[in-house]
């Protein structure tokens, strides 16, 4: 196992993910809330083996933690449990979003197989609406009773966004260090915009919350992360490297055991001073495992992890990845020009106010509505450049579609969901067809 040595080897870790120009991958990750069909209730353990025992037919294999499967993968994909048994698909990195979308499909109708196999019930939305938090049955996976133990020392909506939270995320890769910080710095001023767009978090306990994206609201107030002012400079690998060792470890896993870290910093076990693993400095895994403990709403891996987007229906699962591929790949100076001149404070402001005030939140003397037309223009531009097309000979823009209902009508998925509640009173219509 690679053993870290120096903080210089954490940060040749990000340089190793430099992609060439023709590498360029996008990976999409999305949640969903499963429900049984009688009592509408969240499903338990139990009954997620049992989908996960349905879909190994379509060539899932297990993944195990001790006596339990946690998880399946096939063919660079994988699907695992968050903390509240939410259901999750991590896809594998592909050259376009035609395959993203493709690959999302496939599985979302494997799921809906399995759910209407067993009676239950999918749901798109990104905070649970019925659920109250002491209700939601747990996933036996060992990081998660830890999770549960440290996280609402430092956030107050820690277990709400751990159990009752779905969201969507997009990996994109760097082509040199030069190209991350204007990728970085682009995605972390995105978050307002892309947080109002993409809303579709409006109910919680059956009733109006008040916000559009109350997932958003949550995440603001949950430990290790937010959105840093520090992201909006021009946040290098070495930065980044200083930002995350100076970090508390929730965990350390040894031996197939979480060691619980007591609140020691990265930087406190690259000096061995961990009491739990006297004189026991971390390898490259224990690296990894700890990035994968920061909760911002823009995270560095090998890769970038836009993390800023509600779950919804289908067809956002091809929307939002098409949305920031066109900027980040197919215009990136162009957006890039545009937020170069916005205020931090600006962002920041709008960033609080987005989850709530949705498409009328003002950035730079703008509604982010009008700057919602501008990006998405960029972003059509930037795929029909990429110009990369399905066996019809279309281009990755024809994805754009629902984001281009949401801008053009002035309402987002939160705001139909509001107005169909307040006409029905009842939330059934919030679950997919099976």
């Amino acid at each position: 196992m690679e053993q870290i040595n120096s903080k210089q080897d954490l940060i040749n870790y990000f340089e190793k993910g430099c992609k060439k120009e023709n590498q360029l991958s996008v990976g999409v990750e999305h949640e969903k809330f499963i429900f049984d069909n009688p009592t509408n209730q969240r499903v338990n353990f139990e009954t997620v083996s049992k989908i996960f025992d349905f879909l190994e037919q379509f060539g899932w294999k297990p993944i195990k933690e001790k006596d339990y499967v946690i998880g399946l993968s096939r063919e660079g994909q994988s699907i695992t449990l968050e903390p509240g048994n939410q259901i999750e698909l991590s896809g594998a990195k592909l050259n376009s979003v035609h395959l993203n979308c493709s690959e999302s499909y496939k599985y979302l109708d494997e799921l809906r197989k399995a759910c209407k196999k067993l009676n239950l019930k999918m749901m798109s939305v990104s905070f649970d609406p019925f659920t109250k938090l002491e209700n939601v049955p747990q996933t036996p996976k060992q990081r998660y009773e830890i999770m549960t133990k440290e996280m609402p020392k430092d956030g107050k909506l820690s277990l709400h966004m751990m159990y009752q939270t779905c969201g969507t995320q997009i990996n994109l890769d760097y082509m040199s260090e030069k190209d991350f910080i204007k990728k970085f710095k682009l995605s972390s001023f995105l978050v307002p915009i892309s947080t109002a767009i993409f809303a579709n978090s409006p109910i919680v306990e059956n009733s109006l919350s008040g916000y559009l994206s109350y997932r958003s609201k949550v995440w603001q107030n949950t430990s290790r992360a937010g959105l840093p002012k520090s992201f909006l400079e021009d946040m290098d690998f070495e930065k980044y490297t200083d930002f995350v060792i100076n970090m508390p470890l929730l965990f350390v896993l040894k031996n197939s055991q979480y060691l619980n870290a007591e609140g020691k910093k990265f930087k406190d076990f690259m000096d061995g001073k961990l009491s739990i693993l006297k004189n026991i400095k971390p390898n490259i895994v224990d690296f990894k495992n700890h990035l994968a403990t920061i909760f911002t709403e823009v995270r560095l891996k090998e890769y970038i992890e836009i993390r800023s987007v509600d779950t919804c229906e289908w067809d956002c699962h091809c929307g939002s990845p098409a949305f920031y591929v066109g900027l980040l790949y197919g215009n990136l100076d162009s957006a890039y020009d545009i937020i170069s001149k916005w205020e931090v404070s600006d962002i920041l402001n709008a960033y609080i106010d987005a989850p709530k005030k949705g498409l009328n939140t003002i950035i730079n003397n703008k509604s982010i509505l009008e700057w919602g037309k501008i990006f998405l223009n960029l972003s059509k531009k930037g795929l029909e450049k990429r110009s990369l097309k399905n066996d019809s000979g279309k281009d990755e823009s024809i994805f754009l579609s629902s984001v281009e209902s949401i801008i053009n009508n002035n309402k987002t998925k939160a705001e139909m969901t509001i107005e169909k509640f307040k006409n029905k009173k009842d939330l059934s219509f919030l679950y997919e067809k099976t």
